[in-house]
């Protein structure tokens, strides 16, 4: 499904090409080199002429509809409501799914971490300097009104993404020096020569606009007008806050292509917004939703006892992914005085008791978070190797010196839930950076009350949170949670306007450009970041170009642990957890391939409806 492809690219960063050779065709200029598709440090695993990707079934039948829940955003989304289809600007509550609606130069393979193949580009020209891009467009693209996609839809998107659009979009074209039509067919994308490694894969996977459609309205403007676009589905009916329906395209004309075969198999995809995940959870349980990827560890452990489940009308799965691990922790707002000093910073996370909580909310079903690279041969052990050393060398006297030594790592309670000995160790930290205790109220060094608010839209975390709070009232922090609706949330983290707040951010296996997005000194300076806790360093600056351009797996393998030790000696939050699996809950009215992608579950993007299992249980 297309909305689940372009959140992995802009997520991901994927990188430089090394490029599967096609012989030249057309007006190739000498020097150039032409491929079906780019990947990163290694060689492509389909062909020119493969038929479709190896974990779809290509006879795979459409009808029927997927209903289900928004679980992850980008760009303007949050997750209760929506006002506005237009997804590409900061402006307004995005609707979900509107990525489905949209096609790209080139979309992405689930069996490979970082490859690219052609969509509305069926091929690229690279010049000898990586600097000079040029997509050669299939005639045969279509909008959804029968106009013509071409290089000038293509450069249009480029162009009013890079200068209006939402920041998720703008930040990451900084270095695309021009995009240009030199035909319909022939889009040409010049870069500077600053450009990072994967700019030319972000570039490919972003969503193409109808210039002519575009023409005399406002760009940055909400609107309910859903904007044309050329992708496998449509907009249906909707209603602003309540629900979304995207309709298959039955004349999609790209249907056909090795990349889109045996997938968008629903008649329909409508989303259902809940304010509340109870009533979300028994919408799911009565019907409303037929597919669910679980993330509270309660309601998995003990929520699916209900009569389907026992009947066996709905199925409950646990499914290896394959995929890195999410990063998930409560991340402080360093634009705050009272969070400057990384001593309260590590102070306030050694209040939290993980080990309480996963035994005790969490029926022991995670890991701990340690690293920005959890689960994943970057996360950063022992002292720094030489290679790593190299990198850090020229901070070395800006640096903490535990970047030098073995990384930090959180700290492992006794399970109580208030280790005196870690909150002992707390009390230390937080005098030394100058806070002095009044009675049971602690003071910052300016003489306030410290106090510190988390805000959040939801109270799904409160469980998790009340109990860091109580350590924290343990040691004079007047700590308590603020739960605000979605837009006023989404506002507030736009603009910084809060204390603490958690943010839960996809992994990758080749992290690259994204990392900008999230940890740039330049984003944390603009307003709808995802920079929300506002690091400003030029040591995670500079490791972030290193491993935006490495050359080699290596070399980024290399360049991400030294970021990780940075990061980690930083207390930029308090990490969460993880686990290496999804959660999957549906109603038995779906299959699936008998071969899985290789990172990722491949549900619910690569499944279809199978009328015969929604016979049988009575949903047909």
């Amino acid at each position: 499904m297309r909305e689940f492809s372009r959140r992995r690219v802009l997520q991901t960063g994927v990188a430089s090409a090394a490029l599967s050779v096609l012989p030249r065709v057309g007006s190739a200029q000498e020097g150039e080199v032409e491929t079906h598709g780019l990947s990163s440090f290694g060689e492509l695993k389909y062909a020119p002429d493969f038929k479709h990707f190896a974990y779809v079934n290509p006879a795979a039948p459409k009808g029927g509809t997927l209903a289900i829940q928004i679980k992850q955003t980008y760009g303007n989304q949050n997750f209760d409501t929506f006002n506005t289809l237009n997804t590409f600007v900061l402006r307004g509550d995005g609707a979900a799914g509107m990525a489905s609606t949209f096609d790209s130069l080139m979309v992405g393979s689930g069996d490979e971490p970082d490859a690219l193949y052609g969509l509305v580009a069926k091929s690229v020209r690279i010049s000898d300097d990586k600097l000079t891009y040029r997509f050669v467009l299939r005639p045969e693209a279509r909008f959804h009104d029968g106009s013509r996609l071409t290089a000038k839809d293509a450069a249009f998107s480029l162009n009013i993404l890079k200068t209006k659009g939402h920041p998720l979009y703008s930040q990451l074209l900084t270095q695309m020096a021009s995009a240009e039509a030199e035909s319909d067919e022939i889009l040409r994308v010049q870069f500077t020569p600053q450009r990072s490694r994967d700019l030319h894969l972000v570039i490919a996977g972003l969503p193409i606009l109808s210039e002519r459609y575009w023409q005399g309205k406002d760009f940055e403007a909400s609107t309910l007008e859903a904007p044309l676009g050329s992708g496998p589905y449509k907009v249906g009916r909707f209603e602003v806050g309540r629900f979304i329906e995207f309709d298959r395209v039955p004349d999609y004309w790209a249907k056909d292509l090795p990349v889109n075969v045996g997938q968008n198999n629903f008649e329909h995809i409508r989303y259902e917004y809940f304010r509340d995940r109870t009533v979300a959870f028994e919408a799911f349980k009565n019907g409303t939703l037929n597919y669910n990827e679980e993330y509270t560890s309660r309601i998995w452990s003990t929520g699916y006892d209900f009569p389907a489940v026992r009947e066996g009308r709905v199925k409950k799965e646990e499914i290896e992914s394959g995929a890195p691990s999410t990063i998930q922790g409560w991340y402080f707002n360093m634009r705050r005085d009272a969070f400057k000093d990384p001593r309260i910073r590590q102070a306030i996370g050694l209040a939290f008791d993980f080990e309480w909580t996963n035994a005790n909310i969490m029926f022991g079903l995670f890991k701990r978070t340690g690293s920005f690279f959890e689960n994943s041969d970057m996360k950063a052990v022992g002292k720094p190797s030489p290679e790593e050393l190299a990198l850090l060398e020229p901070f070395r006297d800006k640096l903490p010196a535990s970047v030098f030594e073995e990384p930090p790592v959180p700290p492992v309670s006794d399970g109580s839930g208030q280790d005196r000995r870690l909150l002992r160790r707390a009390d230390e930290l937080l005098r030394e950076a100058g806070c002095k205790r009044d009675g049971g109220v602690l003071k910052l060094p300016n003489g306030q009350p410290f106090r510190i608010e988390f805000l959040d839209f939801q109270p799904s975390l409160q469980p998790h949170t009340q109990p860091f709070q109580a350590n924290l009232k343990r040691l004079g922090i007047d700590a308590s949670s603020r739960i605000v609706d979605a837009a006023q949330y989404q506002r507030r983290m736009e603009e910084y306007d809060f204390d603490m707040a958690s943010r839960n951010l996809s992994g990758s296996s080749t992290p690259g450009d994204s990392l900008r997005l999230v940890y740039g000194s330049a984003a944390g300076q603009r307003p709808g970041s995802q920079n929300i806790a506002g690091i400003n360093d030029p040591a995670v600056d500079a490791l972030i170009e290193t491993i935006a351009n490495a050359k080699s797996r290596q070399e980024l393998t290399i360049a991400a642990r030294a970021l990780d030790r940075v990061l980690r000696s930083g207390h930029y939050w308090v990490p969460m957890w993880y686990r290496a699996s999804e959660w999957l809950a549906y109603w038995d009215q779906f299959s699936r391939p008998a071969t899985k992608p290789k990172l990722s579950s491949g549900a619910p993007g690569t499944w279809w409806y199978d009328a015969e299992k929604a016979k049988r249980i009575g949903r047909g």
